[in-house]
């Protein structure tokens, strides 16, 4: 099963500070900071008086009051205040307090105490709220970005789609075959687009599921690189593609569709956004028990600043020019994860963008396979 999910949920939780922990481990931490603490203080009773014991605990309740939730720091402060009471107030080993003094400053600790959990559980109320508000503002951002790129990406080739059947339908005798023929090498194109934004779609749900299940098999690299080149003939007419096969390169054991994915949307998001007559170059190796891929061009490459950001689902470059949903970069990211492999991205000098690729994979060549 897919681990993108749980690490994508995990991170968002640490940046945002919502990582919760079990009500037992809550229990259990509270109880053991106040006995740890109350030990510790008894250990120097003759050097501190009780009085600095009652701030010591107390800060040690505020601290579980900003982390915990509010039952577990209860009992931290009933423990507490129970504890200095027997442990450390004239006379000690009893719960009688005989200096009316004392008596008021216990009730002032449990009261601080009882009054520091409501605030601090309020505060952390409001901040979730606050946070649980922003996250949703930036949800809905995220998926108006989404519809507002589809609403360009899918209108486009329906358009083109519906336009060229129409002129088929009214025109056809009077059309020259050169001109059926472009016009059915528009649908072409058109469908093909299409359909790259629903896959993109269905694999983006996929991944956030935790659905995708890897289906590994063996495989032949040179094969799978070149699968992808003739799906994307169609849509390249001004980009060279470079790829020399490894003649000696063994067979790897890996899920050839997830694959054949990363590299047709590494290869279309290099087609898109670098420059008429660019050259993706595509290269395979194995190290060991690592698959390597790379996907290269010598466009104009990506902001330093931005790169940390290409994998963000829906993340676009600023400034970039119109088309795409931005997936297509996350996709792959998703899909290597699902591998237990990762990718990174690196601009080559002079100019252009290198994305590598490792796939920790079992290798095995011809002959070791026959003796399978």
């Amino acid at each position: 099963m897919i681990t993108f999910d749980f690490k994508f949920k995990t991170e968002m939780l640490r940046k945002t500070g919502k990582m919760k922990f079990s009500k037992g481990f809550q229990y259990a931490i509270s109880i053991l900071l106040i006995s740890v603490i109350s030990l510790g203080c008894y250990a120097a009773t003759g050097v501190i008086g009780y009085k600095v014991v009652a701030l010591l605990l107390l800060v040690a309740v505020s601290f579980l009051a900003m982390v915990f939730d509010i039952m577990p720091v209860l009992i931290a402060a009933i423990l507490s205040a129970f504890g200095w009471n027997f442990f450390f107030i004239p006379p000690t080993f009893t719960f009688h307090i005989a200096d009316t003094e004392d008596a008021l400053m216990f009730l002032m600790y449990f009261l601080i105490a009882l009054v520091n959990i409501v605030l601090t559980s309020k505060i952390r109320e409001a901040e979730k709220k606050a946070r649980d508000k922003e996250e949703k503002e930036k949800t809905i951002l995220l998926y108006n970005t989404l519809l507002n790129s589809l609403s360009h990406e899918l209108r486009t080739p329906i358009s083109t789609i519906i336009g060229a059947v129409d002129t088929l339908k009214e025109n056809r005798e009077k059309l020259s075959p050169a001109n059926q023929t472009e016009l059915l090498s528009e649908i072409d194109i058109a469908t093909t687009r299409l359909n790259r934004q629903v896959n993109n779609l269905l694999n983006m749900s996929r991944l956030e599921t935790g659905t995708i299940k890897l289906n590994l098999d063996w495989c032949d690299s040179n094969e799978l690189i070149y699968s992808v080149l003739q799906k994307l003939q169609i849509e390249n007419s001004k980009h060279k593609l470079a790829f020399e096969a490894e003649e000696n390169i063994p067979l790897i054991k890996l899920d050839a569709g997830l694959v054949e994915q990363i590299l047709q949307n590494l290869i279309h998001n290099a087609l898109q956004y670098t420059p008429a007559d660019s050259t993706i170059t595509l290269s395979v190796s194995v190290s060991e028990t690592n698959f390597i891929l790379t996907v290269a061009d010598n466009g104009q490459g990506f902001p330093e600043s931005e790169i940390q950001n290409v994998f963000a689902k829906f993340y676009r470059l600023p400034n970039s020019k119109t088309g795409g949903t931005g997936l297509g970069l996350s996709i792959a990211k998703g899909f290597t994860e699902a591998h237990s492999g990762k990718i990174v991205l690196e601009n080559i000098k002079p100019h252009g963008a290198k994305f590598t690729i490792t796939l920790p994979v079992e290798i095995s060549y011809i002959n070791h396979l026959k003796n399978e």
